[in-house]
């Protein structure tokens, strides 16, 4: 061959070489991910640890944050395509899916419960059976906590007209039950957190013994899991590294959250402690699951209890209310 011939094909190759290298990266999938309360709250550190330490951009995905207003409504607008994946609780989907909104929840964060029902000390309310007749505070009508609740006083033997049941928004719940408008709370640990803080005396009533509820979830449509599970994929493996994060690391965790969120600058110590109660509470797996994972026999005996109690009219296959396959 030529020297000349030789020449030009190793400029060439090396000019391809050169262009492979500075191809630019593929761009990252957009996606708006709907909370289903103020995203400033403790509940949610493992997604803002996924957005400011990169753990999004690490699996392509650019994700803005948005507010919906509760679980419920939260899936409605991910049915609907207003946001691509938004936030509830494990058991949302079945609430939802049989009113023929095509949700499916994709992770679950932790094999524990999110709530708690929280009374005040003075009230003397023993057990969930002593509810009858109490004042009891939801964020709203909209949310998880609020099927929650309803299963749980169904499990008690409790009507829901026999319990005034309030929707109060993200700050009622802390206001009213230190002020005494209320007699307890449907409380996630962050809540719990800020009475207690606050110098009110709280007991605590686990669902789990009556309703097995569950922690909170990333939901999706099944339109999403069909046309764009590499977003669907990114956000999960993004979050759920937030919660391995967390249980690692409490400390870092809330150092870097007081960080990122400008209204929890200088509470390091307060969301640490928020923070290891969810640790302790929450983020664990169940024994024999998988961190993340949905058990389909926990959802079948969730979904029965609502049928059961008149919370939904209508089971759906229990297949299509979750997929395990983006953890």
């Amino acid at each position: 061959m030529p020297a000349l011939t030789r020449r030009a094909i190793g400029a060439a190759a090396l000019g391809l070489s050169a262009a492979t290298l500075i191809r630019p990266a593929a761009a990252a999938e957009k996606v708006t991910y709907l909370f289903p309360a103020p995203s400033f709250l403790p509940a949610f550190v493992p997604h803002h640890l996924a957005q400011q330490r990169g753990y999004f951009r690490d699996e392509g995905v650019e994700v803005a944050f948005q507010l919906g207003r509760g679980g419920a409504d939260v899936a409605k607008q991910v049915a609907l395509g207003n946001a691509e994946i938004g936030g509830g609780s494990g058991d949302t989907s079945m609430i939802v899916r049989a009113n023929g909104l095509p949700v499916r929840a994709v992770a679950l964060l932790g094999g524990g419960s999110l709530y708690q029902v929280a009374t005040r000390r003075d009230r003397n309310i023993r057990s969930l059976a002593d509810l009858r007749g109490k004042k009891i505070g939801v964020i709203a009508f909209q949310d998880t906590g609020y099927y929650a609740l309803l299963g749980a006083l169904a499990g008690s033997g409790i009507a829901k007209n026999e319990v005034q049941i309030q929707a109060v928004g993200p700050a009622g719940m802390v206001q009213l039950m230190v002020s005494g408008s209320l007699d307890g709370i449907t409380a996630t640990p962050d809540w719990a957190d800020n009475i207690e803080t606050a110098g009110t005396a709280i007991d605590y009533h686990e669902l789990a013994q009556v309703f097995p509820s569950m922690a909170q979830a990333i939901l999706t449509s099944d339109r999403m899991v069909h046309d764009r599970p590499a977003a669907v994929r990114g956000v999960v493996r993004g979050i759920m590294r937030g919660v391995k994060a967390c249980m690692d690391d409490p400390a870092s965790a809330a150092r870097d959250f007081c960080r990122a969120v400008p209204q929890q600058a200088g509470k390091e110590v307060e969301i640490e402690r928020i923070l290891r109660r969810y640790v302790t509470q929450v983020y664990p797996p169940r024994p024999g699951t998988d961190l993340g994972k949905f058990d389909p026999q926990r959802l079948a005996l969730i979904q029965k209890s609502y049928m059961d109690n008149g919370v939904i009219q209508e089971a759906v296959p229990v297949q299509d209310l979750y997929s395990n396959e983006f953890v």
